[in-house]
């Protein structure tokens, strides 16, 4: 299952967004804690090699805390700068311009020696739709200056945020990129409201998230689905099981697959399945096989 989505008005916020990289010393990009790999864009990398790199992982009260910690330590080893957050709490995110300052240490150091006394920083705030990029400005700020929704697509364009007085952010609409070369990125992207629901075929979604479910989380749908879905390996099975347990049955008897699907995609995402990742730090390439 092949899943694409590039709105005619990423494009233009891309060319945009490549216009503004000169006036920037750093990117802080923010990425989903569930699927670290799969909610980076990856042009970012290319577009802004030069720049100093923060990576904030939000939404980890939702994500696998020792598989987001394994992340954060392989993101650190690339030379990111990371930081876990919860952006709907203004705490969660006070280390913030800690950190972006120790990214561009060197940066001002050289602006020290050149007799530039300003220590003032501008860093451009980059994310994929729905990741919580506007919420995380909006805590950090102290104030709804981000448009913020459930749904991506929220932020139309850029806008320019002062942060204290040495800090600016650039504000950016979402955008992923114009063409997912493994097919479990757009899965996952499905999954964490990154791509627009009305396109989706649902129920081949949730069938792909129960095969992951029952490889990696079993337990997890035991929890909260109860001891039917004990030792279930197969998808189909525990689909039908969730949707017997909570009476997701048409007229005459037969599964009502699309209303168990919205049951489980809803569960899944308002973390009511429990901490849940889409990605195993370890096993990318094996789980990028894993059929549909």
């Amino acid at each position: 299952m092949k899943i694409q989505w590039y709105p005619g008005h990423m494009a233009k916020a891309k060319r945009k967004m490549k216009e503004d990289l000169p006036l920037v010393d750093a990117i802080i990009e923010v990425i989903d804690s569930r699927c670290p790999n799969s909610s980076r864009n990856p042009e970012i990398d290319i577009l802004a090699k030069d720049k100093a790199r923060i990576m904030l992982f939000n939404k980890a009260d939702l994500a696998d805390p020792a598989r987001t910690k394994s992340f954060m330590e392989s993101f650190r080893k690339q030379g990111f700068y990371t930081m876990e957050m919860d952006a709907r709490s203004r705490s969660s995110v006070k280390g913030v311009s800690k950190l972006v300052m120790e990214s561009c240490a060197e940066l001002l150091e050289r602006k020290k020696q050149k007799g530039i006394l300003s220590q003032s920083i501008k860093a451009m705030v980059l994310g994929i739709p729905n990741v919580g990029k506007s919420t995380f400005i909006n805590a950090y700020v102290g104030k709804a200056t981000a448009k913020t929704g459930n749904k991506p697509g929220v932020t139309k364009g850029a806008q320019w945020i002062k942060i204290g007085k040495d800090l600016q952010l650039l504000d950016t609409p979402g955008i992923t990129w114009p063409k997912f070369e493994r097919e479990i990125v757009g899965l996952n992207l499905a999954l964490i409201g990154s791509i627009n629901d009305e396109i989706l075929p649902i129920e081949e979604l949730i069938f792909y998230l129960l095969k992951y479910l029952t490889r990696y989380y079993g337990s997890a749908l035991v929890s909260r689905y109860g001891e039917t879905l004990q030792g279930k390996e197969d998808a189909l099975e525990a689909m039908d099981a969730i949707a017997v347990k909570r009476a997701c049955i048409k007229k005459g008897g037969d599964i009502d697959y699309t209303k168990v699907s919205r049951l489980i995609l809803d569960d899944f995402r308002s973390g009511r399945l429990g901490r849940i990742s889409l990605e195993h730090p370890m096993k990318w390439e094996e789980d990028s096989q894993m059929e549909v």
